[in-house]
């Protein structure tokens, strides 16, 4: 936590602004787990440099990869499965990652190494009780030092699954389970089927992670029950392919600059923008029109455009994109109508529990809020209060202040630096936003 509160920026006019957003966290993680597990190296471009990026890197070089990470470039020498195994104990540590805390554990697992697990304060509310317990009927032996189901832990395998096994996994919690099991399939002594219990949340990730495995060569196959709330897939055991590669901005974070346009009238544009994705943010095509703002992508370029004060109310499931909810929320305050937002209980297992903290931050700006287990129903204010805002350790509820601030002089944040878990260049690259002219051209 910074030692001096962060006075938010106020926007004094209409923006006309372009932003240059960093490489996609969540695929900078797989793209980063998938060279350290292929059959020879690969080179990656536009990697995310942040918190959680060098932490999954320190995090894959103790378990044998040879990494070279400079600026957003990386080059991977995969580690060696057949090398002889260390007897010296390991430890990792998670931070606030969610990546570090449920992609590495399986890995870890592959052979009979003891690796221990911790984190952050923030950290050890974090549920993985559902992997680590999927973990543990495929051989690993899980020791906690806390609460079970929690960081810190320790780990120690081999897995051991005989042919044609089933892993069984409960995602209510988190899609990252899914995926941190679909990851590991690859390097496992036979083919298997990973099976998701429940209604999955964050299905889009899940697919992400599948493209990737698919695009170095891994046999993926979702497997169709005919049961909507079923969902499975089927991994042969060879490991994926080393490439080269570029990774794409990170939508998501793309996110609270666009959603700057419609609270202050403008526009902001995103380059480099994809024409297809697996990536959550490029919901924001269809979620910002529903909120007043009108949408364009041309040339591989993403433009929002709005007039001030013209923000729409907006009833929304946003159970597969849930980490666009702290931006939604902001923009709820300016609305001209209430808004219904759902299908988010999942948020309350992230950095921090997003639900109560969403509604703790609106209500403090004036906002009626209704919290329920997986939803907030928001009324705005008539006239929104400046307020100490507190991020929670949380980046996506610091982007969530300063997106108040552009419209509420007098917001102040407690915490600015969490925003470097995404996004270390934030308060330049809000700062210059708002102080954007039509000539204004911001490279992050």
């Amino acid at each position: 936590m910074t030692s001096r509160l962060w006075q938010a920026p106020v926007a004094s006019g209409t923006l006309d602004a372009t932003i240059e957003i960093p490489g996609s966290k969540s695929l900078s993680a797989r793209e980063l787990y998938l060279a350290a597990t292929a059959d020879s190296p690969s080179s990656l471009t536009g990697v995310l440099d942040s918190r959680d990026t060098r932490l999954f890197i320190d995090a894959l070089r103790l378990l044998g990869a040879d990494i070279e990470f400079s600026g957003t470039s990386a080059h991977v020498v995969p580690l060696d499965p057949q090398a002889p195994e260390h007897t010296d104990e390991i430890s990792i540590d998670c931070g606030l990652s969610g990546t570090v805390m449920r992609f590495i554990p399986p890995l870890a697992a592959l052979n009979s190494r003891i690796t221990h697990f911790d984190g952050d304060e923030g950290a050890r509310l974090r549920p993985l009780k559902p992997l680590l317990d999927a973990l543990a009927q495929c051989g690993a032996t899980i020791t906690y030092h806390g609460e079970e189901g929690f960081l810190p832990f320790t780990i120690q395998g081999p897995l051991r699954l005989p042919a044609g096994a089933t892993i069984t996994v409960d995602a209510c919690a988190s899609s990252q389970f899914v995926s941190s099991l679909l990851l590991v399939a690859p390097m496992l002594s036979h083919p298997v089927t990973i099976s998701a219990l429940g209604k999955v949340v964050s299905l889009p990730h899940i697919e992400m992670t599948c493209q990737t495995m698919r695009a170095r060569g891994c046999d993926v196959e979702e497997i169709d029950e005919g049961a909507p709330a079923f969902h499975s897939w089927h991994v042969i055991n060879e490991r994926p392919r080393g490439l080269v590669n570029s990774i794409e901005p990170d939508l998501s974070n793309a996110g609270p600059f666009l959603a700057a346009a419609l609270v202050c009238g403008g526009k902001v544009t995103i380059p480099h923008w994809p024409a297809e994705t697996t990536q959550a943010g490029d919901a924001w095509r269809d979620i910002l029109p529903r909120l007043g703002a009108d949408v364009t992508l041309h040339d591989g370029a993403l433009t929002v455009s709005a007039k001030a004060g013209h923000i729409r109310g907006i009833d929304v499931d946003l159970a597969d994109v849930g980490e666009l909810t702290p931006t939604i929320a902001a923009l709820t305050v300016f609305a001209d109508s209430p808004s219904f937002l759902r299908g988010i209980g999942h948020l309350r297992g992230h950095e921090t529990d997003r639900l109560a903290a969403l509604a703790t931050e609106l209500r403090a700006c004036g906002c009626q809020v209704d919290e329920g287990t997986d939803y907030l129903a928001i009324t705005p204010p008539t006239t929104p209060t400046p307020a100490l805002h507190h991020a929670y350790a949380d980046h996506r509820m610091a982007t969530f202040a300063a997106i108040l601030g552009l419209g509420i002089p007098g917001t102040t944040l407690d915490d600015i630096a969490c925003t470097s878990k995404t996004l270390p260049d934030f308060p330049f690259m809000w700062a210059s936003l708002v102080a954007s002219s039509k000539e204004a051209s911001i490279e992050a």
